[in-house]
């Protein structure tokens, strides 16, 4: 605790339920499980083409798993969709991608897991979160 008195104020202001991230954070971008998995997936079949094939790390193939158990959306362009939809109703890019990571069912459950949203009315985070339901449910 007194290491963290003697950090600069920005550096000990750090709160992703109020969108407060490091210095370091402000220019990165966030990834979606599902984009995640794609960008892996793509590794290994390069991999695989290759004519002296790599062995993939051991870390390597636990995140591709899990990124295939816990991917929400099946198809580049279910994720696009996604993306585009979250962009538009002015989302920052970490409410974005829990949103879209963590699939709520409802305003409450939205809210519970990212506290940021409360800045939301219930009716129209709602809307966003069946919007994104919708596009789950017409993906192939």
């Amino acid at each position: 605790m007194a290491a963290a008195a003697n950090l600069p104020n920005e550096q000990q202001e750090e709160d992703a339920s109020e969108l407060k991230f490091p210095k370091e954070f402000e220019n990165a971008e966030t990834l979606l499980i599902s984009e995640v998995q794609m960008l892996l997936e793509h590794r290994k079949t390069q991999n695989e083409r290759e004519e002296e094939e790599q062995e993939l790390s051991e870390v390597f193939m636990k995140t591709l798993n899990y990124t295939q158990r816990f991917s929400r959306f099946k198809n580049r362009e279910t994720i696009s969709a996604v993306r585009s939809l979250l962009t538009q109703k002015k989302l920052h890019k970490f409410e974005i991608a829990a949103l879209a990571n963590l699939c709520p069912e409802n305003a409450d459950e939205a809210k519970a897991l990212i506290p940021c949203l409360e800045r939301f009315e219930d009716d129209e985070l709602q809307q966003i979160l069946d919007d994104i339901q919708t596009k789950r449910s017409f993906q192939y």
